[in-house]
């Protein structure tokens, strides 16, 4: 008997369907998102996703269950195997989400020719681009490998014959958008087709042991679009952090199955791609200049301690009301930390314009940088220089007090490391390390008015 199709209209923002045309969405709020299409529904009993499971499974008892270390192998790059959690996983589902430009087909396609100079197959689908674009961006960034195949398809059923008859270690789709099944009444990129695509993938993916590497795109918001359903079926989604014009990008894990998500991967672009920046610290720190306003903030990233420049201008301005701008923190934390100052440190910073950025870029989101925002701002508001070679760390509390924060010891040791000589800290993290740490002076402050008189002494 014929299945019977219906016809539902769908959000292409969330995926939420009704019955009906509306202008908008329930699930998410967004006008005029709703797209008919047609779909066939599963028969009873077989629209489940078994991924190779044997009816004689049960259920069993945890401590029973065997566990043993997964397989991995290297991609070539220290930075990406470093957000996996230690290198690709056979059988794993990846989704790279960023901005269009950002380098997510550059970094993918030299990931593939490296893990096949390194034993493996690899089959690289494209449903943006020719064979000839491909193999014209491989030769400028040397991504030439033997077992290399790249083809150009958005059948998922013709991608499928190819996986079956090259049995590649790893996949690469670029991008999740361009792929779409035949029988799915819907346009590519519609909620529909990367849903049962994303599901058909992974099927692929655990049931023949491949690595999947899953292109996205994002929204004028930077979110992923398409359904939210799609980064709960992968294992492990990446996003690509930093602008198209800047010099570095950031890749963050912000869901992995398999690995920590507080870890960043740090690249750098150049003619040949991205390339990996294993000493980001020093990196950051290459250009700075030892002016009013300008503060050390030691950041931890999973287990990675980062030092970056954070720059402040506070000056006079005849405009109402004056202007807050901020560049890789939130401007909302901004506006906290100056009333914080005003109120606690009686500084009479409200009616000047203030302008707070990162150098090098990378997105500062950490309580632990509270104490350097306010020491910053205050500097350049009275125009003093902070003591040379310091660092200062801590989380501010709306009444002024400096709290402690986590992972000192890792901060401290990277600005030693580094050649700076002078911390100020919070006075419970001072307590607990005093003892600990050689050849840097520590300086404890229990308020942001300690932490300013440490961080620029008169004399």
């Amino acid at each position: 008997m014929a299945k019977k199709k219906k016809t539902v209209y769908v959000c292409q923002e969330c995926g939420y369907d009704a019955p009906k045309w509306l202008g908008r969405c329930p699930g998410c709020g967004a006008w005029n998102t709703m797209v008919e299409e047609t779909i066939t529904p599963e028969p009873a009993g077989g629209g489940g996703l078994r991924l190779g499971l044997s009816d004689a499974v049960k259920p069993q008892p945890i401590a029973e269950v065997q566990v043993e270390d997964l397989p991995r192998f290297a991609t070539g790059s220290g930075e990406l195997d470093r957000v996996l959690g230690g290198g690709v996983i056979p059988g794993s589902m990846v989704l790279i989400v960023g901005d269009p430009g950002v380098g997510k087909s550059s970094l993918t396609l030299k990931v593939c020719a490296d893990v096949a100079r390194g034993g493996h197959r690899v089959l690289y689908v494209t449903g943006e681009e020719s064979t000839r674009q491909v193999r014209m961006r491989a030769d400028r960034l040397k991504a030439i490998a033997d077992t290399l195949y790249v083809v150009s398809e958005t059948n998922l059923e013709t991608i499928e014959a190819h996986v079956a008859n090259i049995k590649p270690d790893l996949l690469v789709i670029d991008s999740i958008q361009t792929i779409f099944k035949p029988d799915v009444q819907s346009a590519p990129g519609s909620v529909s087709q990367v849903r049962e695509c994303s599901v058909d993938l992974l099927r692929i993916a655990k049931t023949n042991g491949i690595a999947a590497f899953v292109i996205g795109h994002v929204t004028k918001e930077g979110n992923l679009a398409g359904p939210r359903v799609l980064e709960h079926i992968v294992d492990t989604v990446l996003y690509f952090e930093g602008e198209r014009n800047a010099e570095y990008r950031v890749l963050r894990a912000v869901k992995n199955r398999f690995g920590s998500t507080n870890e960043l991967g740090l690249f750098e672009m150049r003619e040949v791609g991205l390339v990996d920046v294993p000493d980001a610290s020093k990196l950051f720190l290459s250009d700075r200049v030892g002016d009013s306003g300008t503060v050390i903030i030691p950041t931890v990233e999973g287990t990675r301690p980062l030092l970056v420049e954070l720059q402040a201008l506070v000056a006079p301005t005849p405009y109402v009301p004056p202007r807050r701008t901020a560049d890789s923190v939130d401007i909302k934390r901004i506006q906290l930390l100056l009333a914080v100052l005003e109120k606690r440190v009686h500084l009479q910073i409200g009616a000047c314009d203030v302008y707070v950025k990162v150098a090098g870029g990378i997105r500062i989101d950490e309580p632990a940088a509270d104490l350097g925002i306010c020491v910053a701002m205050a500097s350049s508001f009275a125009n003093r220089l902070l003591r040379p070679k310091t660092i200062v760390f801590g989380e501010v509390g709306l009444s002024g007090e400096v709290r402690a924060v986590g992972q000192a010891d890792i901060r401290i040791n990277e600005a030693k490391r580094l050649g700076f000589e002078h911390v100020v800290l919070p006075m419970k993290n001072y307590r607990q390390l005093a003892r600990e740490v050689d050849g840097i002076h520590l300086y404890g402050a229990e308020t942001i008015s300690d932490a300013l008189r440490l961080a620029m002494p008169k004399d």
